[in-house]
């Protein structure tokens, strides 16, 4: 099914042409500018072309939005897809859509799997990095807007039919590694060969003091970097050694990434190690590489340091190590000419704007990312912060855990559905506090604008009101609760009912459901789920209107209304599943 507002696009601009297309040389002038009304009495659409074509062509807007009404065709396959056409204002078309036509779109939508929305016309392959955690370090709450703003964009591209790769690109290589593996050689050999288990929280502290040991003590620093020699040249004992170090770290993470029902592929900064060299080699003979203080450089126009020297993009230390700017090349170039991207996201801290602006420039430069062809995103997002506007921290200063985040949430849901449902099993209240308190922390992140701070606060993410995701569930479980008591099958009403459109909350309802590929669309271009969450929290009050004014069970309208509902729960359980948030039957 095509969206609605993309036949609009292509109404108007046949009645613009037809209208002005002799007398217009600017041909972006016959560009139709669709959007949706920002209020109800405006209709659900309007055409604002009238006033740019006006000025060009020295007439009077409204005359000009007159004459592309008379040109516009409001029927699609011999149906009336627009009940009113009218003038507004200086020159604003503003478009009403015809209520059959919406009743046949909503009809249409529930016999479509994908709830009206179309697939992407060209299928591509798109790969989202996000997450990204450091080895022998523990994920804290600095990591929840990447994974779950990653895991959402990810959902959403898959669900549009393109190839997504959910890359975790890990920090799992440099220099901390030969002192960690040097530290525990030499204090805890045992773990490396079996005899002695551990995790995450004793890597840690062994981390800790191997940092130290490094700064104080040159005879364990001389130890330490031929350790990252060894690991560097392939050495089995050493790369073991390694690779015991991030099972560990890897069997933390996968607890969380459970906790969070979000899949990815790890692919850490070791997989490009062996690509680094000959990269090397390639923008030396490109005359791209300039020596500075010893380090090999890129220099690029437009980049400069708060004194306005030039600002050097850094590919290979004077030491000859390398750094996150020569892996990310060397990451992208493998994305592009390897994997074959269309199209690279990085979901990382808005700190890191930089680095990949010069990433992106370099890249060009270079002669390896072509933005014609590959499309690259940075979607940066805002920290975290406590309820004193402050980064976000625990008591006693310290960066909160995300997994002592995650299970405070469940539990402070765990005692809300106590008091709600306390003939709950065990069983069954575990289950309903943990998709609770996990959507609750979800869904504050994401309805919040991914470019902005936001204040975590388990109080407001876990009330019944207003944009949280308790009142989402709370939609869709009055929507089963509904179907319940009607007790009808829904498969049997799909064949032989159909929905009829009379009240103006239906109608209201059954626009926006239709408007849901539209917002798809739109968060696709621009990486924000705060529209998808926007939608649904619209789409929730809407529904609520709709079960206060038009009675569904009893009414000559049941079967109707039923249907009504039967898609607004659809609708809203594919939106909450965009996002990663689970629904429930009751609540």
């Amino acid at each position: 099914m095509r969206n609605i507002i993309s036949v609009l696009f292509q109404k108007s601009e046949e009645a613009i042409r037809l209208a002005f297309g002799a007398d217009i040389d600017d041909v972006r002038l016959l560009d139709p500018e669709v959007t949706p009304s920002t209020q109800v009495q405006f209709g659900n659409y309007q055409c604002n072309n009238a006033l740019k074509i006006g000025k060009a062509l020295r007439l009077s807007p409204r005359e000009v939005a007159e004459k592309i009404i008379s040109n516009f065709d409001r029927h699609v396959e011999g149906k009336e897809i627009i009940s009113k056409l009218e003038v507004a204002g200086p020159g604003f078309i503003n478009i009403t859509i015809s209520s059959s036509f919406l009743a046949s779109q909503v009809n249409a939508l529930l016999q479509d799997d994908r709830l009206g929305v179309p697939e992407s016309e060209k299928k591509q392959q798109v790969i989202v990095e996000f997450s990204s955690p450091n080895v022998a370090k523990e994920l804290h709450v600095g990591h929840l807007r990447s994974t779950i703003i990653g895991d959402a964009i990810a959902n959403l591209f898959e669900f549009l039919g393109d190839e997504v790769l959910r890359l975790n690109h890990i920090g799992d290589w440099g220099t901390q590694f030969g002192m960690l593996i040097a530290y525990m050689q030499e204090n805890v050999p045992d773990v490396f060969n079996g005899k002695k288990q551990t995790d995450l929280i004793e890597l840690m502290g062994w981390y800790r003091e191997s940092k130290n040991r490094f700064d104080e003590d040159p005879e364990f620093k001389k130890r330490a970097q031929l350790q990252v020699v060894k690991l560097q040249s392939g050495d089995l004992q050493t790369r073991t050694a390694w690779q015991v170090i991030c099972e560990i770290s890897r069997r933390s993470y996968q607890e969380i990434y459970d906790l969070l029902d979000v899949r990815l592929v790890e692919r850490g900064e070791s997989f490009y190690n062996p690509y680094l060299p000959k990269m090397i080699d390639d923008l030396e003979k490109k005359g791209l590489i300039s020596i500075s203080d010893g380090a090999k450089c890129i220099f690029l126009e437009g980049f400069v340091s708060r004194d306005g020297a030039p600002l050097p993009m850094i590919v290979q230390k004077s030491d000859g190590g390398y750094n996150y700017d020569t892996t990310d090349m060397a990451a992208i170039v493998h994305r592009i000419q390897v994997e074959k991207a269309d199209r690279i996201i990085y979901l990382t801290d808005a700190g890191q704007s930089l680095h990949f602006a010069m990433l992106f420039k370099a890249a060009e430069k270079a002669g390896y990312l072509n933005s014609s062809q590959v499309r690259v995103d940075h979607a940066p997002f805002g920290v975290v912060l406590g309820v004193d506007g402050k980064k976000f921290k625990t008591r006693s200063g310290h960066t909160e855990k995300l997994i002592d985040l995650l299970l405070e949430a469940v539990k402070r849901a765990k005692k809300i559905m106590q008091e709600r449902l306390p003939n709950l099993s065990e069983k069954e209240l575990e289950d309903v506090s943990q998709i609770l308190g996990i959507d609750a922390v979800k869904y504050a992140d994401l309805s919040c604008h991914r470019i902005k701070d936001y204040v975590f606060s388990y109080d407001r993410m876990l009330k019944f009101e207003g944009n949280t995701a308790a009142f989402l569930l709370y939609a869709y479980v009055r929507i089963q609760s509904i179907k319940r008591k009607v007790g009808k099958n829904i498969s049997d009403l799909l064949k032989d009912s159909h929905i009829i459109l009379e009240h103006p909350s239906e109608i209201a309802l059954a626009f926006h459901l239709r408007r849901f590929g539209e917002v798809l669309e739109m968060m696709s271009r621009d990486l924000l789920p705060n529209r998808l969450c926007d939608y649904l929290y619209e789409l929730a009050e809407k529904f609520h209107a709709f079960f206060r004014d038009c009675r569904v069970e009893g009414d000559s309208r049941e079967d109707s209304r039923l249907l009504i509902c039967e898609a607004t729960g659809r609708v809203l359980k594919k939106g909450l599943n965009l996002l990663g948030l689970k629904t429930l039957e009751r609540m």
